[in-house]
């Protein structure tokens, strides 16, 4: 994973700062955001995995598939650009991580931080907000929006993700930490 965290991010920020030298608003920089999310949607097919593993197809014409799957929806100039480099280099599998940093890219722009909650139990619209509210010291000048997923192999607790911070009170976590240090 931190591999192609790696790999990804010179290819957002080159994107990133491509839209900045010709000023691009936010609005278009979303836009661009949406066109990287659905060339995702129409790389992770199947029909499509099995394409990128076949060394007769050039770059060029992976780029005119994509382009035809995706019926005829304008592919900015910057977009085409990347999928050109990324395609070239052989990094497509990081595809889904350039479009994650994008978005994050966009997210720092405007003042956003995303809150990626994990717990083991559903939470109420009342607790979200009491812990975006206890997060919020730790994020000042940041608006924070959230997304709360329910995972039970987390037993209890909760695990919160804010950019590269992970703040882990699971009891998965506790009891990792006790396997680890009885051991040790």
């Amino acid at each position: 994973m931190a591999e192609i965290s790696t790999i990804a991010r010179p290819y957002a920020k080159g994107l990133f700062q491509a839209l900045e030298d010709r000023h691009a608003s936010i609005e278009e920089c979303k836009a661009v955001l949406k066109t990287l999310e659905n060339i995702s949607t129409v790389i992770k097919t199947p029909e499509f995995s099995q394409l990128f593993g076949d060394p007769r197809l050039l770059p060029s014409q992976m780029i005119d598939l994509i382009k035809s799957a995706l019926a005829g929806e304008e592919i900015q100039k910057e977009v085409s650009n990347l999928l050109t480099v990324v395609l070239d280099n052989g990094r497509i599998e990081a595809w889904s991580e350039i479009v994650n940093d994008f978005r994050t890219l966009i997210n720092d722009a405007e003042g956003i931080a995303e809150v990626h909650i994990e717990t083991a139990f559903g939470m109420t619209d009342d607790e979200v907000q009491s812990l975006l509210k206890a997060l919020a010291h730790r994020f000042p000048n940041k608006k924070l929006v959230s997304d709360v997923t329910v995972n039970p192999e987390l037993i209890g607790g909760v695990r919160i993700r804010v950019g590269d911070q992970v703040l882990d009170g699971s009891i998965s976590a506790r009891l990792e930490a006790m396997k680890t240090a009885l051991t040790a």
